[in-house]
């Protein structure tokens, strides 16, 4: 179960590479308005978003992706966004 700070990064990173179609960094995320938390704290998360398979990482240095376990929740989080503006 993901809890409502590494949901709000989920979220973060999904809308960021659903625009971009490009990895997402931690400091780019750490700047997100919703989010008050250094981008180290993001870093931290984002790694447990990847060992709970909701994040990958192509290679050490680049930033995440999202992959296919991630689409279920892209979703139920689409839904909250939508049902908070």
């Amino acid at each position: 179960m993901l809890d409502d700070r590494k949901t709000a990064i989920l979220s973060a990173v999904i809308q960021e590479y659903i625009a971009t179609a490009q990895p997402v960094g931690s400091t780019h995320i750490a700047a997100a308005r919703n989010i008050q938390v250094s981008s180290a704290t993001v870093r931290s998360e984002m790694s447990h978003l990847e060992s709970e398979g909701f994040l990958v990482q192509p290679h050490t240095s680049a930033a995440a992706s999202r992959p296919t376990r991630g689409t279920g929740t892209t979703s139920t989080i689409s839904q909250r966004l939508a049902a908070s503006t």
